[in-house]
């Protein structure tokens, strides 16, 4: 992180979560900090994600992962498919340390770095998994299960959804809203709501998608 200093890019941060209104405290935005500077150097060489500027990766990363934290107000037991680098898993983690959070990735590099950010920055709320998430079987379901640019949401759902407790739901993490993808969801399955996000600093278009069983309210 050379063309910002750490207190420039926590000022960022911090101005992001302010305008989020999430009231996080200010050891909970330090550790939203060495989070960022483990991708930072971890990416350097496993290339964890395209975005390298250290402000970009404060915004579409980390604010825009925190962006969606509201969602998981009523969340206790969360699952992040295809949680690449830990977005937005590491976040959730962080952001709300009374909820479970468990990420699963098929690469092992990836979830090498999972369970080092775990290990450093002492999220005992974390759970990583190196596995096909079709193949996943747990004792306890999930009664969210998210994804931040996995996968079609037919996919998503159709790959995971054993997995999903009764009355549980998918909350999907998309850009602009996926109004083909949300045509193509297999039976059984449909959206309850979609809610459109404003990052701070960003201008592109961030979207959920919140997904249930058929029946299910």
């Amino acid at each position: 992180m050379t063309a910002f200093s750490r207190d420039q890019l926590t000022r960022i941060l911090a101005d992001g979560i302010g305008a989020l209104q999430l009231g996080l405290s200010d050891a909970q935005t330090d550790q939203l900090m060495d989070y960022l500077s483990l991708l930072a150097k971890w990416n350097a060489v496993y290339n964890l994600t395209a975005v390298r500027d250290p402000a970009q990766m404060v915004i579409q990363h980390l604010l825009d992962s925190l962006a969606a934290v509201p969602a998981f107000s009523q969340a206790n037991n969360v699952l992040d498919v295809g949680a690449g680098g830990g977005l937005p898993g590491i976040v959730l983690a962080i952001a709300r340390p009374d909820m479970q959070v468990s990420m699963i990735d098929t690469v092992h590099k990836k979830t090498a770095f999972l369970t080092q950010a775990k290990a450093e920055l002492g999220l005992r709320n974390v759970t990583v998994y190196t596995a096909r998430v079709e193949q996943l079987n747990v004792a306890t379901p999930f009664d969210v299960i998210t994804s931040r640019a996995f996968a079609e949401l037919k996919d998503f759902v159709t790959w995971s959804g054993h997995l999903l407790a009764p009355g549980g739901q998918f909350i999907a993490l998309k850009g602009v809203l996926p109004q083909e993808e949300i045509v193509r969801l297999p039976a059984g399955w449909k959206v309850t709501a979609t809610q459109a996000l404003q990052v701070p600093g960003m201008e592109a278009e961030r979207h959920l998608i919140f997904i249930k069983r058929e029946g299910e309210t």
